[in-house]
């Protein structure tokens, strides 16, 4: 809780030890523990009084869900990328049929080779281990 390793606690149990002396240090450690139980008790009780005020895990609850849903539409838009209507290509006669006489020959004309269709995104399967987890 506040980072105090085993040599540290060691380090203030001799201090103890050399200051109270080994008459009245186990009543001082069981005195101590009291206290701290005592606090720890207290404030887990204002603590959930707090929570139970203004209503904290509703709102842990709905900020939750907020992050769930919002991890959901990145993860759409990066499997289902937004695909461009595809433009109507208008048929164009390569040679008119009768051409007149005082217009030069007309040149064919060339369309772009049309692209092929991309392939169908499949929605990936619910127990895919690359999406986030969802709320229950």
């Amino acid at each position: 809780m506040f980072g105090i390793s085993f040599s540290e606690l060691l380090l203030v149990g001799l201090v103890a030890l050399l200051v109270l002396g080994p008459e009245r240090l186990p009543g001082a450690a069981r005195t101590a523990g009291l206290w701290i139980g005592r606090l720890k008790r207290s404030f887990n009780a204002i603590k959930q009084e707090v929570e139970r005020e203004i209503g904290a895990d509703e709102i842990r609850r709905q900020l939750h869900n907020e992050h769930i849903l919002s991890l959901e539409q990145e993860a759409r838009k990066i499997l289902s990328p937004v695909q461009e209507p595809a433009k109507p290509v208008e048929p164009v006669a390569e040679h008119s049929i009768a051409p007149a006489l005082d217009a030069p020959p007309a040149e064919p004309i060339h369309t772009a080779p049309t692209e092929p269709a991309p392939a169908p995104v499949t929605p990936p399967a619910p127990h895919d281990p690359t999406l986030p987890p969802r709320a229950p």
